[in-house]
């Protein structure tokens, strides 16, 4: 997924705050977010699926998980969420020095949630909830481990935009990189959002 400063999506200008009709970050993370989404509506849809065919297993499966991760994990994503506004908040005043903390802050709160989920996946094994405990365990798994997947190749690109703003590569000017970066962090944030709701709080 490119990251770079492409020109934006359906606008010939360059990324600045003097453009306000024009669509933020540019065309090859819109593809890229499309591309995660679908395929999360499609693995949603195995959920339902199997619910619909086990609806004792999902209505008792949630009791077992650690709810605890699950907020906390919550917590960090839409924390580090904030930390990519206000990243791209502080450039688009030419504040690079500022963004730069912002963006490395959420890099270190997003490094949480696989810390958090290793621990978790730990307290789980250790209380028998594996992938063959059960069809809601099976898509418990499945779906935020995939989940993690992605948001370790969010994190990747967070650690590229820093190094460039870092490297003076973004201003006021031109900075649709740091967008693309921000627009796809909040796309894992809210998937997590479902993933959430979905598995430790409905029943």
């Amino acid at each position: 997924m490119d990251l770079s400063d492409t020109p934006a999506l359906a606008s010939p200008y360059p990324a600045s705050a003097d453009t306000p009709d024009r669509i933020p970050g540019n065309a090859g993370i819109w593809v890229g977010i499309f591309c995660v989404l679908v395929e999360f509506l499609l693995l949603f849809g195995v959920y339902f699926v199997a619910k619909a065919h086990n609806p004792d297993a999902f209505l008792r499966g949630p009791d077992k998980l650690a709810t605890l991760a699950g907020v906390t994990i919550t917590l960090l994503l839409l924390t580090s969420g904030y930390c990519m506004l206000k990243a791209v908040e502080a450039i688009r005043r030419d504040a690079r020095w500022i963004s730069l903390r912002w963006v490395l802050l959420a890099i270190g709160l997003g490094l949480g949630y696989p810390l958090v989920k290793f621990f978790e996946i730990r307290w789980n094994l250790a209380h028998g909830i594996d992938g063959e405990a059960g069809v809601f365990y099976t898509v418990y798994y499945y779906l935020t481990l995939n989940h993690l997947v992605h948001l370790s190749w969010g994190l990747l690109g967070l650690g590229w935009v820093a190094a460039r703003t870092a490297l003076k590569a973004y201003s006021a000017q031109s900075h649709s990189g740091l967008e693309a970066a921000a627009l796809y962090w909040h796309t894992t944030d809210l998937i997590w959002l479902a993933i959430f709701s979905l598995f430790y709080v409905l029943r």
